[in-house]
């Protein structure tokens, strides 16, 4: 019997995978289980469908990443900090840091998580910092840290 997985089934199959199963497993245990539904051509016509939205809706994702890329390119977050001899804070920056100082200066939301910083920032000056917008799309923001007065 052919059915279309409506959840993960551990060494059977993944969600939306259509499958030829036995008859007796079908009926018994996924479809009543609500893990799988028969594949009818109905059910398949509609599972295409729902799987074009799903790229339609990836690829706009991907599209807002790029644009957000491009305009995280052109700014420079400033932020100020106090500092001893030699250029170094006291304490440091984090990532936290920089997303809340880019959502309330310039009006972006990109959440800490995403701003890959290997370690705080240290230092006064220009820090290019890496910045992953989606699992294709990464790009870089240019922090600025100046002394605090």
């Amino acid at each position: 019997m052919k059915v279309i997985f409506q959840k993960d089934v551990k060494g059977k199959g993944k969600k939306g995978e259509v499958k030829n199963v036995s008859e007796g497993y079908a009926r018994n245990y996924l479809l009543k289980n609500n893990l799988a539904i028969e594949a009818t051509s109905g059910s398949l016509k509609a599972l295409e469908a729902q799987k074009r939205k799903t790229e339609m809706l990836e690829q706009e994702e991907k599209e807002e990443a790029i644009q957000l890329k491009d305009k995280l390119a052109d700014l420079t977050v400033e932020m100020t900090a106090k500092s001893g001899d030699g250029g170094r804070l006291f304490g440091s920056i984090t990532s936290k840091q920089i997303a809340d100082t880019l959502e309330k200066a310039h009006g972006y939301k990109v959440d800490k998580r995403k701003i890959e910083l290997d370690e705080p920032i240290r230092a006064l000056g220009y820090t290019t910092v890496p910045v992953k917008l989606h699992p294709e799309v990464s790009g870089s923001i240019k922090v600025h840290v100046s002394e605090k007065k």
